[in-house]
């Protein structure tokens, strides 16, 4: 039962999925972070989550079957390199289309940008280390909910960053009892997502 239940954890928050996560967190949690149009945003939301979820899912499916890979959770580090590599190009091709194309709102660039950046810098050093996918993307995830709730603080704000928080030491335990990682890359790969993500929203809401 345990193990199904980090399995189901890991699932639900998989890496694929926290850049949307991160938008709806811009768009309906702190909608005064944006100047995105109301109408508008169910819209992007979802065209964030095709490119960013349902397109990089599909490359992922189609190695698989053809046996680049050997399994989802990429156990092996030198099973990763192919992967990241290939989502962190839909992933460019996604930033790239936002800032050129529908450029609408810095933030949601920034964000975008930011979650690219952090799965490039994930790529780099799984060439030599296997750290956390899985908490990078929620470090990420942690430090704009952080930056926001310093920018536009309330209690909620509070609540839901202590949610955030909870959610992502729940997903690296997860990962522990799996034997997915080893502590310290848990920690690695939160505090590289984290890092990347805070130092430069930061600087741009609050500095």
């Amino acid at each position: 039962m345990c193990r199904k239940f980090a399995l189901g954890v890991s699932v639900v928050f998989q890496p694929l999925l926290i850049p949307s996560m991160m938008v709806l967190t811009l768009f309906y949690i702190v909608p005064e972070a944006t100047v995105v149009p109301g109408e508008a945003k169910w819209s992007i939301a979802l065209l964030v989550g095709f490119t960013t979820f349902l397109v990089p899912l599909l490359g992922l499916v189609g190695m698989r079957f053809s046996d680049l890979i050997h399994s989802f959770h990429l156990p092996e580090k030198r099973e990763r390199l192919v992967p990241f590599l290939l989502v962190s190009v839909f992933y460019c091709m996604t930033s790239g289309f936002f800032y050129w194309k529908l450029n609408v709102d810095e933030l949601l660039i920034a964000t975008l940008g930011l979650a690219t950046f952090s799965l490039m810098a994930l790529t780099a050093v799984t060439y030599f280390w296997k750290i956390s996918a899985h908490q990078t993307a929620l470090g990420g995830w942690v430090a704009l909910v952080a930056v926001l709730s310093v920018k536009f603080y309330s209690p909620p704000m509070f609540y839901y960053l202590l949610v955030i928080i909870v959610i992502s030491g729940l997903v690296g335990t997860a990962r522990l009892y799996l034997n997915a990682h080893k502590p310290l890359e848990v920690y690695a790969g939160f505090a590289l997502g984290f890092g990347i993500n805070f130092s430069v929203l930061y600087s741009l809401l609050v500095a």
